[in-house]
């Protein structure tokens, strides 16, 4: 019989019931029932003490494992068996756990018993994210530089940025006239940058540090480290004469080409030939060149006449051919001369496009000053009199049946000029007719523009909807207020 209630009972070293022996022993004595944990809204990040702060996800391993730690000294008197999360409200502050411990009680009997610890969430910005919220607090600063007018290829690197989520660890971005700055909080993660913008457009990078204090005591030194990267001041569409020696190194192409792409090379395509070039970073520094145009000097022609050509014999040492361009031969108008008879002859790389009356971007190299070290040199009848450059279409229909976005970093912007939304006009423009840059880039479906047909075949290029991406939106409920941010 129990000796408190007189129940029978199976006999045990303490000759108690279970219920007398519980209202005996309370083994979850000194053990908190309420604790807390700190959190950062700002990063999504839990307070380890003393001071680091990890992620964590809600119901998580890591998650359980920070909470038992802040009763780690109480759980020290009794074996803990098990434990595990109670399902609370994700916005409500609040994290209940359930733990099961036994202890060896009365006369070597083990009592097992289950309560429950809540640990209240209260918010606290953590240091990293202190010094984002100052936006002076930084350590080292990356500054992309390109010397060109227009900003293309610095709308494809922003793209490129975003798919990577490099632009996470950033304190700030500010853009300036010809380049952006980046500010970080450690030398380590402005390396980083360095190492991914020389991985994909052609750049060279400098690096400078500037002592701000040191301790003579701990042998401490705080600096300010600043790295420089330019870009090759080459973007997409422009025309450039080449060295005659880097012409001959790339195949015996002609001097004069057309950019058509800039990723972690330059290539070129030789308009009258078809013939196609890679320069990387480090040949280009080795033989500069600049561009002869700028996109402001582009001229509008009309085609009158044009032959696609068969393809020509290969000289001695030519290199590989574009498969995706037509070579042809075609007569040309600008459309400013239509009254007049002057005509212009020109070889074309752009044939598998081009229809008689059709209108065409192009450069006038006949009637133009080139002030150029490599083209003053060249023979004028091998310099061509017009160089076409890309289809016009209708740019007002274009913006109207444009189905995507694409998005953009949170930025602090100074100096801006008039016509960046024109170059950004030309940039989106330039994603629809060329493939192999969209392929780097995330796009979006604008869900605010209706889906039309794709059967327009005469109509400018477009994007398919197979190569959209949907937009995520994450809308607050009712319940959500404040503590919704703590949803990872």
């Amino acid at each position: 019989l129990c000796c408190q209630c007189g129940v029978a009972i199976p006999p045990n070293p303490a000759n108690m019931c279970v219920g007398c022996l519980r209202a005996q022993v309370d083994i979850t004595e000194g053990i908190p029932k309420q604790s807390t944990l700190h959190f950062c809204k700002q990063c999504e990040r839990y307070l380890q003490p003393p001071g680091t702060w990890i992620q964590c996800s809600l119901e998580s391993r890591e998650l359980l494992a920070l909470c038992l730690k802040k009763i780690k000294a109480s759980l020290s008197r009794v074996r803990l068996i098990d434990a595990g999360f109670i399902w609370t409200e994700p916005h409500s502050k609040r994290l209940k756990v359930k733990l099961t411990v036994q202890k060896e009680v009365i006369n070597g009997a083990v009592l097992q018993q289950v309560f429950v610890v809540e640990y209240i969430v209260q918010s606290q910005m953590c240091e990293d994210c202190h010094r984002i919220e100052a936006k002076d607090f930084w350590k080292a600063v990356v500054q992309v530089r390109q010397k060109t007018l227009h900003k293309k290829t610095f709308y494809y690197l922003e793209q490129l940025i975003l798919k990577h989520r490099l632009h996470q660890n950033t304190l700030r971005i500010k853009e300036i006239h010809d380049g952006l700055d980046f500010y970080y909080s450690s030398k380590q993660q402005a390396q980083k940058m360095v190492d991914f913008l020389q991985c994909t457009v052609p750049s060279r990078s400098k690096s400078s540090q500037r002592l701000i204090s040191h301790d003579i005591h701990s042998n401490v030194y705080n600096y300010k480290s600043t790295f420089s990267v330019e870009i090759v001041p080459i973007c997409k569409d422009n025309v450039v004469c080449l060295s005659p020696k880097l012409a001959q190194s790339l195949g015996n192409m002609s001097q004069i080409c057309v950019c058509i792409r800039v990723t972690s090379t330059i290539h070129l395509i030789d308009p009258s030939t078809l013939q196609i070039a890679e320069i990387d970073g480090n040949t280009y520094w080795r033989h500069p060149f600049n561009s002869l145009f700028h996109p402001k000097q582009l001229e509008e022609f009309i085609i009158m006449d044009i032959n696609r050509v068969q393809e020509k014999k290969k000289g001695a040492g030519a290199g590989a051919r574009s498969n995706k361009h037509t070579l042809a031969e075609a007569w040309v108008q600008k459309t400013s001369e239509l009254n007049t008879d002057h005509q212009y002859f020109c070889c074309t790389h752009l044939g598998h496009i081009l229809n008689p009356g059709d209108l065409v971007l192009g450069f006038d190299l006949a009637n133009c000053n080139l002030n150029d070290e490599f083209a003053n040199k060249m023979n004028p009848h091998h310099i061509p009199d017009v160089i076409l450059i890309k289809k016009s279409y209708d740019r007002t229909k274009r913006q109207r049946r444009r189905n995507w976005k694409l998005k953009q970093l949170d930025r602090d912007r100074e100096g801006m000029d008039t016509d960046d939304e024109r170059q950004y006009q030309d940039f989106l423009e330039d994603l629809e007719e060329d493939e192999a840059i969209r392929k780097n880039v995330n796009i979006y479906r604008n869900a605010d523009v209706p889906v039309e047909s794709d059967t327009d075949d005469d109509g400018p290029p477009r994007i398919s909807l197979a190569e959209m991406l949907e937009d995520l939106h994450i809308s607050q409920d009712a319940t959500g207020g404040e503590g919704a941010s703590m949803m990872t």
